[in-house]
């Protein structure tokens, strides 16, 4: 490699600090999402073995429990994948920095777009987590129903 091919890397790779940053930080985003999934598939598992137990409103209410901690299942899912989909993205948008420097091609346009959709995706995974969060509210307040004090 020619000095001159070292300079032109260089700058890329002070470009590409900021992808993998990003990588990181989705990273511990995955973590914490699958953590959730585990648990909403470990819940859902308890009630199950609880349904045949219980009986009328119990098991109706149950039963609307286990169907939200389905909902929450898939959209958690999502939430996964568009995170992951967001860091290979983002994987991809430093590869195309660092061949668009060896090749001294004038891709603006590709890596705009690279950076783009992987800032979308990002974004939509975390509206599906906020949505998660949502339901997880919901179930609580379904659970706690059947205490005298007014939930809110």
């Amino acid at each position: 490699m020619s000095p001159t091919s070292l300079e032109r890397i260089i700058p890329e790779l002070r470009d590409a600090i900021g992808p993998v940053i990003l990588i990181s930080g989705v990273g511990l985003l995955l973590l914490t999402m699958t953590n959730r999934l585990g648990r909403a598939i470990d819940r859902a598992r308890q009630l199950k073995h609880e349904l045949s137990i219980r009986t009328g409103h119990d098991r109706e209410q149950t039963l609307a429990q286990v169907t939200i901690l389905y909902r929450r299942a898939k959209i958690i899912r999502l939430s996964i994948a568009l995170a992951a989909t967001s860091a290979s993205l983002a994987s991809m948008l430093i590869v195309a920095l660092f061949v668009t420097a060896l090749v001294q091609a004038q891709q603006g346009f590709l890596i705009g777009l690279l950076f783009i959709t992987c800032m979308i995706s990002l974004f939509s995974s975390l509206v599906a987590f906020i949505c998660d969060i949502n339901l997880s509210l919901h179930a609580l307040k379904l659970e706690l129903e059947g205490i005298t004090t007014t939930v809110k």
